[in-house]
């Protein structure tokens, strides 16, 4: 049987402590449990590691322990993931401030991952968002459907 692979974009490590939203939280910590079963396999690119590196020190520290502890693979940002990226922003499929979740639809397709895992209902996580950005990945010659999901989806047993 194949293994998934699923590209998990910053928000998913964030809520590993959301004790402000206790049932995100609590679903996240399935999903990595699962993780850890070997049920999935599990990317992340260097804006994942920017973007942790930019939250306060006690918090920056657990997201790498949490990190260090699931052992992600680095997908590589190349020149094809920026002009995708870019690309995503000029047709507004995504706000031109939010490159950084560009970069995250990007990677995941130019690496052929299953799906990419997101909190980010607003700007990843969406049916319409998955569209758009399928849309452009047809016409830009990147045939595989790339799934945008939450956790949620991918937290149980099937």
């Amino acid at each position: 049987m194949k293994i998934a692979r699923l590209y998990l974009e910053t928000s998913v490590w964030n809520f590993c402590f959301a004790d402000d939203a206790p049932e995100k939280k609590e679903i996240t910590l399935q999903f990595f449990a699962r993780v850890r079963q070997g049920v999935y396999r599990v990317y992340i690119s260097d804006t994942v590691l920017e973007e942790i590196a930019q939250a306060p020190l006690v918090k920056r520290e657990r997201l790498l322990a949490v990190i260090a502890d699931i052992s992600p693979e680095l997908l590589e940002i190349d020149d094809d993931v920026l002009i995708l990226a870019r690309r995503y922003l000029r047709e507004g499929i995504l706000p031109m401030h939010k490159l950084e979740d560009a970069v995250h639809a990007a990677v995941a397709t130019i690496h052929e991952v299953d799906a990419l895992i997101s909190w980010n209902l607003k700007h990843l996580a969406n049916f319409r968002k998955m569209e758009l950005i399928n849309s452009i990945n047809m016409w830009e010659g990147y045939l595989k459907k790339l799934e945008l999901i939450t956790p949620m989806e991918v937290a149980e047993d099937e």
